[in-house]
């Protein structure tokens, strides 16, 4: 719980004062020899912890989604393949994988998605990205609008979504091969750009580093760059940007 929550039950009475000083007073971790549990990172900065999937061993992933899942609710977990997915839905048959963003987690049904960000993309070879930004985004209570497929070598297609992508709080623009993308949206909007490059393109994109210098060079005003294929870390960004734009 945030410490919003923790103060928001004990004036609805749901929390005696005794424990939820005992609950601000926790060291803010869990010991599991291999992993130490960052079970106090939502009270501090309102994200729970979340699982970083890849070349995690079986039997620690397991157990590090079990407890974080116990302590949040829902859990979330980036970059997992689908070997980990079928490991995990062994013991929660509730889990949900899906396979382009390879994102797994298991979600609390009520969740409400506030305000709005809009999560762009040049090609359709970028979407894997853009889909982890986007579910991030969304499991963090994010209303999330995708336009997929509005890179510069087509602009007009850019064009005839531009309301919806001016009306969001914050933008996100996903973009291999040179990453044009994130310049165009700079010029175009009021809000923050979030640039993410993707290794997406030739021999000469060096893996996303042509789009990765692209974006941190634009003379374009409002972008910010997160690093190479970092869905996830644009998603997180722009849930601040979003709750910032809401006034929380």
């Amino acid at each position: 719980m945030t410490l919003e929550e923790i103060l928001a039950q004990v004036q609805m009475g749901g929390l005696s004062p005794e424990a939820a000083g005992k609950l601000i007073r926790q060291d803010g971790y869990k010991e599991m020899d291999y992993a130490k549990l960052d079970t106090g990172r939502k009270a501090r900065t309102g994200f729970a912890e979340v699982i970083y999937c890849s070349n995690k061993a079986d039997a620690h992933l397991l157990k590090i989604f079990e407890r974080l899942y116990m302590e949040e609710g829902e859990v979330l977990g980036t970059r997992a393949s689908q070997a980990q997915y079928e490991l995990v839905k062994e013991k929660f048959p509730e889990v949900q994988y899906d396979l382009v963003s390879r994102i797994l987690k298991i979600e609390k049904p009520d969740k409400i998605h506030e305000g709005k960000v809009a999560v762009c993309t040049a090609g359709t070879a970028d979407i894997p990205v853009a889909e982890e930004a986007a579910q991030t985004a969304e499991y963090f209570g994010t209303h999330v609008e995708r336009i997929y497929d509005v890179g510069v070598s087509g602009m007009h297609r850019l064009f005839s979504r531009l309301e919806i992508i001016q009306d969001a709080n914050c933008v996100v623009a996903v973009a291999g091969m040179e990453g044009a993308l994130a310049s165009v949206m700079g010029g175009l909007v009021s809000r923050p750009v979030i640039a993410v490059p993707t290794s997406v393109g030739y021999g000469a994109n060096f893996h996303g580093l042509s789009a990765l210098l692209t974006m941190i060079n634009s003379c374009a005003n409002g972008i910010a760059t997160v690093n190479i294929d970092n869905g996830y870390g644009a998603g997180y960004l722009a849930t601040q940007m979003n709750r910032l734009a809401l006034g929380k």
